[in-house]
C-alpha cells in the first residue's frame, strides 16, 4: 500500500510509517524486540523506519502506559495487536516529532488501521489517538 505525496510521487514518510507498523507487528508475534527484528532484515529498513522502531522500543512502557490510560473500557493486552502497534508508533510521533503536525499523525494511524486491522479499528485508534494529542500535544490559548 504505497500512498503518494503531491503529484503521485511515493510519500517516504508514510512508508516508513507502514514499515514500522509491519516491523513492529513481526516482533510482537515473534516476541522479539522491534530493534532485533529491524536489525535482521535482508533490506535494511530506511533511517525514519529505525528511527521510529527505535523510539517505539525505548518508549514502550511509556506509550502503553498512555495507551491504557486513555483506552477507555480496553486492557491493553485484549487489543488487536495491530492497533497497539498502530498506536504505539502513533504516540510515539505526537511525544517526540514536534516536527510533524498532530493531524498528519492522526490521519495516517487511522489510516493504517483501517487497511490493516478490524473494520472497528480506524474509530478506536482515532478516540485513542484523539485524546493522548489533548493531552500532549494541547493547543495554545489565542494571546
Amino acid at each position: 500500500m504505497a500512498r503518494r505525496g503531491p503529484l503521485g510521487s511515493p510519500d517516504r514518510r508514510s512508508e516508513a510509517r507502514e514499515r514500522t507498523l509491519s516491523l513492529l507487528y513481526e516482533a510482537e508475534a515473534r516476541g522479539l524486540e522491534p530493534t532485533e527484528v529491524a536489525a535482521g532484515q535482508v533490506v535494511k529498513p530506511d533511517e525514519l523506519t529505525l528511527a521510529l522502531v527505535t523510539g517505539v522500543t525505548a518508549r514502550q512502557s511509556d506509550l502503553d502506559a498512555l495507551i491504557s490510560r486513555h483506552a477507555r473500557g480496553w486492557a491493553i493486552e485484549r487489543m488487536p495487536s495491530l492497533d497497539r502497534c498502530v498506536l504505539r508508533m502513533a504516540i510515539f510521533e505526537l511525544l517526540e516529532r514536534s516536527d510533524v503536525p498532530t493531524a498528519v499523525i492522526l490521519d495516517e494511524a487511522v489510516e493504517l488501521a483501517k487497511v490493516y486491522s478490524t473494520d472497528d479499528s480506524g474509530r478506536f485508534v482515532n478516540g485513542v489517538l484523539s485524546a493522548v494529542a489533548r493531552q500532549v500535544r494541547p493547543v495554545a490559548p489565542d494571546c
